[in-house]
C-alpha cells in the first residue's frame, strides 16, 4: 500500500484527499500547521472576507452546497463547507494538527520522502504532496521604522479583532483584493482613513444577492437547477478568463464595464483620476465591489497615491515626505506569491535543491511535476493560478491526474515516478511564450518573480487545463 503524506488542509490538499480516498488509496496523512483546517480561509477572518467566484463554482463539482446564503459567500460560510466536505469524507481524522513541514528529504535507496516538522519528529512515506498554496504567508513590507510605531497594527490577513476603530484615524497599506473588502466597514467606523494606493485596479460590480428561500428550495429537491447555474457561471467566466487582455474584444467590454462602473459610483474628477488605472485591463487583478467606491469618496477617506517610506512612532511618512499622524495602521500588502514551497527545506536527487532549481521562478510539468524530484507532486503550483474563473474546477483537474499517477505507480509496482525533464521544458517553454503574450507581461504584478518570469498564472480559460490533464502521458515521466 502506497503511503501518501499531504501538506497542507485548505481546498487543494481537500481536493487531493477526497480524489484519493475515493479511488481506494487508504494510507493518507495530511500535516497542518495550524489548529483548525481550512487554509485561507481560516486564517482570514478580516471584515468582509469572501470570495470573488460564485459559491456554486467556488465548490467542489461533486459536492454542491444547497444552503449558500447569498451567491458570493463569505469567509464564515466558505470554512464551514471545508469543513463539512472533509467530514463527510472522512478527512478530518486524517488530519495531524499543529504539525508545520518544514524539510522533505528523497531517500534514493528506499524511494520515499522523509518529511522533517517543526518539533524535531519525522515521518516516512512514499508519495509528498504539496499542497501548501500560493497565499499562505502574509507580507508585511520592510519599512524604516516600522517597529517604532506605537499604535496598533496587524496585517489584513491576521486580522486583531480586538481592534476598535471608532473614532480613530486609520491607515490601511495596499488597495487590493483585501482591502476592497475590508475599507468600506472601516469607512463606517473610522474617524478618518487614510488609503494609501500604489496604484488603482479595475473594479467591476459585484453582481451579487442573497439566495431566497425559493432558491435554496429549488436547488435541494431539484438539484439539477444547481447543476444549470454553475454550468452558466463557468461558461461567463470562462469568456471572462478570454478577455483578460486590451485586444480582445471581451476584454475591451470588460473595460469598458469597469469604466462606467467607475463613473456611476465616483461623482468626484479628482478621485476618479486617483483610481483610474493606466495599464491594460487583467494585468492586475481584477475585482469586484458595490461598496468600494462609495466608501472611498466620502469625507472622512482620502486617498494616498504616495507610497509609505517610513513609520514614525505616531504615523506614517509618504514620498513626499509628508507625515500622516495615525492611530493605527492595517498592511493589505498581499502575501508571498512566489513561496512556493521556499519556506520548506526540499531535496531531491544527488542532493539538489528544490530552491536552488527554482531560483529564477517556479515552474512544473503541468504545475505539479518536477524533474529531479520524484514522488513529489504540488497542487496549486506554479502557473496554475487564475486570472477568472474558479481555482476549485483547477484543483479537482489536478487531483485527478495525481490519482492516475499513483494508480499507475501501484498497478505496474513502480517505485516511484519523476517527469523528464525533456517534458518538462517543452511543457515550460509553451507557457511562457502563452504568457509573454498575455495582459500579465504589460505590467508589475504579484503574478511575476523577481527575475521576470510569470511564476503564478495558467494562460487563459480552465477548460484548456482540464484538457490537457484530462489523461496521463505515461512517457512524460521516468518510471523505475
Amino acid at each position: 500500500m502506497t503511503s501518501i503524506g499531504i501538506i497542507g488542509s485548505g481546498f487543494g490538499a481537500l481536493a487531493v484527499a477526497v480524489e484519493l480516498k475515493r479511488a481506494g488509496h487508504t494510507d493518507l496523512r495530511l500535516w497542518e500547521r495550524s489548529r483548525d483546517l481550512g487554509g485561507v480561509w481560516r486564517d482570514n477572518t478580516y471584515p468582509g472576507a469572501g470570495c470573488d467566484v460564485p459559491s456554486p463554482l467556488y465548490s467542489f463539482s461533486y459536492e454542491p452546497n444547497p444552503r449558500w446564503s447569498r451567491r458570493y459567500a463569505l469567509q464564515e460560510e466558505i470554512h464551514a463547507y471545508i469543513r463539512s466536505v472533509a467530514d463527510k469524507h472522512g478527512i478530518t481524522p486524517l488530519v495531524r494538527f499543529g504539525t508545520e513541514a518544514v524539510a522533505a528529504t528523497w531517500n534514493e535507496d528506499s524511494a520515499s520522502w522523509t518529511v522533517t516538522f517543526a518539533d524535531g519528529s519525522v515521518e516516512t512515506v512514499d508519495i509528498l504532496i504539496s499542497a501548501v498554496g500560493q497565499l499562505s504567508r502574509p507580507v508585511i513590507p520592510h519599512i524604516d521604522g516600522i517597529d517604532t510605531f506605537a499604535g496598533m497594527s496587524f496585517h489584513s490577513a491576521e486580522w486583531d479583532h480586538s481592534f476598535d476603530a471608532t473614532g480613530k484615524t486609520v491607515a490601511v497599506v495596499g488597495a487590493g483584493a483585501s482591502a476592497v473588502q475590508f475599507i468600506p466597514h472601516l469607512a463606517r467606523d473610522a474617524g478618518k482613513l487614510l488609503v494609501f494606493q500604489r496604484s488603482p485596479n479595475f473594479l467591476m460590480p459585484k453582481p451579487d444577492k442573497p439566495y431566497k428561500p425559493i432558491h435554496k428550495a429549488l436547488f435541494r429537491f431539484a438539484p439539477v437547477t444547481q447543476r444549470i447555474e454553475r454550468g452558466g457561471i463557468w461558461t461567463i467566466m470562462e469568456q471572462f478568463a478570454r478577455g483578460l487582455d486590451d485586444e480582445s474584444k471581451v476584454g475591451r467590454i470588460n473595460r469598458a464595464i469597469a469604466l462606467r462602473h467607475l463613473d456611476q459610483q465616483v461623482a468626484d474628477p479628482a478621485l476618479q483620476a486617483k483610481l483610474t488605472p493606466d495599464y491594460p485591463i487583467g494585468c492586475k487583478r481584477i475585482l469586484f465591489s458595490n461598496e468600494f467606491y462609495p466608501a472611498l469618496a466620502q469625507d472622512h477617506v482620502e486617498v494616498v497615491t504616495h507610497a509609505v517610506t517610513r513609520v514614525t512612532p505616531g504615523g506614517v511618512v509618504d514620498a513626499d515626505g509628508v507625515e500622516h499622524a495615525v492611530d493605527a495602521i492595517v498592511f493589505a500588502t498581499g502575501f508571498d506569491t512566489q513561496d512556493f514551497l521556499e519556506s520548506i527545506d526540499i531535496t531531491g536527487t544527488g542532493g539538489q535543491k528544490l530552491a536552488t532549481q527554482w531560483a529564477d521562478g517556479a515552474h512544473a510539468y503541468l504545475g505539479m511535476y518536477v524533474p529531479n524530484f520524484p514522488n513529489l507532486f504540488v497542487t496549486y503550483g506554479p502557473n496554475t493560478n487564475l486570472g477568472g474563473g474558479s481555482i476549485i474546477y483547477m484543483l479537482e483537474a489536478q487531483a485527478r491526474h495525481m490519482r492516475q499517477a499513483i494508480d499507475r505507480l501501484e498497478a505496474g509496482r513502480y517505485s516511484s515516478i519523476e517527469v523528464t525533464q525533456e517534458a518538462e521544458e517543452a511543457y515550460d517553454l509553451e507557457i511562457s511564450e502563452k504568457l509573454e503574450h498575455s495582459a500579465w507581461a504589460h505590467c508589475e504584478n504579484w503574478y511575476r518573480h523577481r527575475s521576470g518570469r510569470i511564476t503564478s498564472n495558467w494562460p487563459g480559460a480552465t477548460l484548456p487545463f482540464a484538457k490537457a490533464t484530462k489523461v496521463l502521458e505515461p512517457a512524460a515521466f521516468h518510471w523505475a
